[in-house]
């Protein structure tokens, strides 16, 4: 995190729907010893119960989930467009497979607290857990959602996480 400044979330100016909609980000949970990335471009930047909070969507079947599901905090790192071959990457493999980061030719980098990052980042946000909900069938107001973006082989609901934005580091 050497190369990044800290900032209180609430000086972020990002525009954060095309940061994570676009650009997309690295949701990165574990320690020092095992941890795992993943590319991901559903999530959100907001505000909730007084405090800067960041909202993100993982599958069970992706191995970044056990990382998220079973730590206190998670990471989202976000990176300059001569990255996006790396993201790309980082977002077709697994960690269950293979070291996709040392593939990705990304530099891990660890916060304070010991949470997963990358020296290439621009943008780097720790969080810490407050929620966590399943996804499920009956919940969704708009079925169609359910056919474009869980029918078929796209995989099963997502469970949604809200985080407390506890630290940023920006470039």
């Amino acid at each position: 995190m050497n190369n990044l400044t800290r900032i209180e979330p609430s000086e972020l100016t990002q525009n954060f729907i095309k940061l994570i909609g676009k650009d997309w980000m690295l949701i990165s949970a574990g320690n020092t010893d095992n941890y795992n990335t993943m590319t991901a471009n559903w999530g959100s930047i907001g505000y909730y119960a007084n405090q800067s909070i960041a909202t993100i969507f993982v599958r069970p079947e992706r191995y970044t989930y056990d990382f998220v599901e079973h730590s206190d905090r998670f990471t989202l790192t976000f990176f300059g467009a001569e990255f996006r071959e790396a993201l790309s990457l980082l977002g077709k493999l697994s960690g269950r497979d293979c070291n996709k980061v040392e593939q990705s030719g990304l530099t891990p980098c660890f916060t304070e607290l010991g949470n997963p990052s990358f020296i290439e980042a621009k943008l780097v946000m720790e969080c810490r857990k407050i929620f966590g909900q399943q996804m499920c069938e009956e919940s969704f107001v708009d079925k169609s959602c359910l056919e474009r973006w869980y029918g078929g082989s796209h995989g099963g609901l997502h469970k949604m996480y809200i985080g407390v934005i506890e630290k940023c580091w920006i470039q």
